[in-house]
């Protein structure tokens, strides 16, 4: 009977959870994935100007009465942002993360004001949007994180030589023949939708943590590409797990953050370490 108990409990744990951990699961490879990648060409801050705009055009969905499907209206709009937001970089007129700052606080308070003046408010809990909540995770969530997570790890293994040309060395790139924009456009638009669908779970404040942190971490210890590739994962879907099932008392998105930056420290010291007995 204690086994059945168990074993009853862990099945009806598991069915409430499946898209929440699914959901998080994929969107922690995939964001820690293109994290790398956005760290190492000095772009992380993209998450962050992402997760606003999605905040904005999310709140304006909202008030305008797109309350049914909201995140399939979303995406195409932050997707076109992170193009712009890309575009933008590459001019000379303007650095990138002054746009970002433009268009991130921009979109947070237009959006902010259209759903707080149409259709009698704000009726959405502001604090769940801004820290997340691991409930919000849905079917449609899981079919658009698994697709979107099959293409980034699909082109990471197909086009690898490619992508690491572009990432360490653009210029190299452009004149061996990559169409080095259409790299950054797809990188700008997958990145785009791991945002809309993490900023559900993580919130707006958070959602940029687990692009930066498994890359940061990674990168105190390991040197090769592939191999920070392989740990930002790791530690991405592992700081996920922790806090979904260990940290269960606490704020989920605040918990990941916070066992991300615990790994970070421990990384960082082990880093410090090998280095002084490598000398």
């Amino acid at each position: 009977m204690f086994n059945e108990g168990i074993i009853q409990n862990f099945f009806n744990n598991f069915y409430i959870l499946k898209y929440p951990l699914f959901v998080g699961i994929l969107l922690s490879i995939t964001a820690s994935i293109l994290g790398v990648v956005l760290v190492l060409k000095r772009y992380s801050m993209i998450g962050d100007g992402l997760s606003h705009i999605s905040f904005g055009v999310y709140a304006i969905s909202i008030g305008l009465g797109f309350t049914n499907a909201p995140i399939l209206v979303v995406i195409p709009f932050v997707v076109l942002a992170a193009y712009i937001l890309l575009r933008i970089g590459e001019s000379k007129k303007m650095k990138s993360d002054a746009a970002i700052g433009i268009f991130s606080s921009s979109a947070l308070a237009i959006g902010y004001i259209v759903a707080s003046t149409l259709h009698g408010g704000f009726t959405v809990d502001i604090n769940s949007l801004m820290f997340g909540s691991i409930v919000f995770a849905n079917k449609e969530d899981f079919i658009i994180m698994l697709i979107t997570a099959i293409l980034v790890i699909g082109t990471f293994i197909l086009l690898y030589h490619r992508i690491f040309a572009v990432t360490f060395d653009e210029s190299f790139a452009k004149a061996t023949g990559i169409h080095t924009r259409a790299f950054n456009v797809l990188f700008a638009s997958l990145t785009a939708i791991t945002i809309v669908i993490g900023m559900r779970i993580m919130g707006t404040l958070l959602i940029s943590s687990i692009i930066i942190f498994p890359a940061l971490s990674s990168m105190q210890v390991f040197r090769k590409f592939r191999n920070v590739i392989f740990s930002s994962a790791i530690i991405s879907v592992t700081s996920f797990l922790i806090a979904l099932f260990i940290l269960t008392d606490y704020p989920f998105g605040a918990s990941v953050v916070v066992v991300n930056l615990i790994i970070f420290i421990i990384y960082a010291i082990i880093g410090k370490l090998t280095n002084r007995y490598a000398r």
